[in-house]
């Protein structure tokens, strides 16, 4: 398989992401997976984070390691997250990954779509 391998300068991953990655991962027994990490068209700014558990990398990702788990991520999406931090919140209404992205140049109330 054909893959880089990134830093924490595309994304980096905090301990509060890192601690829930793991414990799902492990709960669907991909203790080696990763988190992908993908930007699609959509939502209201036009731009929306996809997250999905993986198995690993598939041909032409990059592959970043951080903070004790790993991200996944294809090289057109990578253009749009570079810089960013994933973090985890268990908010009640906005809980979840979030990702704070320096290139978003909107972003929605919802948080869940950006403009670059």
């Amino acid at each position: 398989m054909n893959y880089k391998i990134g830093n924490e300068k595309l994304v980096k991953v905090l301990e509060g992401a890192s601690s829930h990655l793991r414990s799902l991962l492990e709960k669907q027994g991909r203790a080696d997976g990763a988190l992908r990490i993908a930007v699609i068209g959509g939502g209201c700014s036009g731009l929306q984070y996809k997250m999905d558990l993986v198995d690993g990398p598939r041909d032409r990702d990059i592959l970043i390691p951080s903070n004790g788990v790993n991200v996944v991520i294809d090289p057109k999406s990578a253009l749009f997250v570079s810089g960013s931090e994933l973090d985890y919140s268990d908010d009640l209404q906005q809980g979840g990954f979030k990702v704070s992205n320096p290139n978003a140049v909107v972003t929605c109330s919802c948080g869940e779509s950006f403009a670059a």
